[in-house]
């Protein structure tokens, strides 16, 4: 598997970076819900911090992402209907935008609770806005709002994949997946209208 993208599919470097930021996303995602629950203790600084060193990760790799991105060539859509992929290209904008968003959220919530943000007790890093309880309550909503809403956009995206694999039987989701192969020569295949 070549590390670029040719014109049949993602290349492994895409492919790891589409998985391990999706990943990522859920699992600290999920994380970050079950963590609010805790009871007020030093393991709940450490979890809390450790959600944050999370998202900071996600963050750096979402930038690493995009400049491969840049650098990369994305292979030419399937034949599709003009509406599916129009709908497609709207929804890796609004997954593009999340994926920046949360993290960013986040980090501006943390910087208006005055709190100090390190990545991994490595570093710190720089305070987005100055401390502001009422406008962190404000913050956290958003962060949590930015969470269900990606959610709701990536199971739009999951069962888009999933509709083109199993109903459509096309290259959608193969293109995507690790270690797998595309089927049929994508030339002989006409774009539908």
């Amino acid at each position: 598997m070549s590390l670029r993208s040719d014109d049949r599919q993602w290349g492994s470097v895409s492919k790891l970076f589409h998985w391990v930021v999706a990943l990522g996303i859920l699992g600290n995602g999920i994380w970050g819900l079950l963590m609010t629950d805790m009871s007020p203790s030093m393991t709940k600084i450490s979890v809390y911090a450790l959600h944050k060193s999370i998202g900071l990760t996600i963050l750096a790799l979402f930038a690493l992402r995009l400049a491969w991105r840049l650098y990369d060539r994305a292979p030419p859509d399937e034949p599709m209907p003009r509406w599916q992929r129009i709908g497609a290209h709207l929804t890796h904008i609004a997954l593009y935008g999340f994926i920046l968003a949360l993290p960013l959220s986040g980090w501006w919530f943390n910087s208006l609770h005055g709190y100090p943000l390190q990545w991994f007790k490595l570093f710190n890093l720089p305070a987005l806005a100055d401390k502001n309880d009422e406008l962190a309550r404000t913050a956290h909503a958003i962060h949590e709002s930015l969470f269900y809403l990606l959610l709701l956009v990536l199971v739009a995206h999951v069962g888009a994949a999933l509709k083109h694999h199993f109903f459509d039987r096309d290259n959608v989701l193969r293109r995507m997946l690790p270690f797998s192969r595309v089927n049929g020569d994508k030339s002989s295949q006409g774009e539908l209208s």
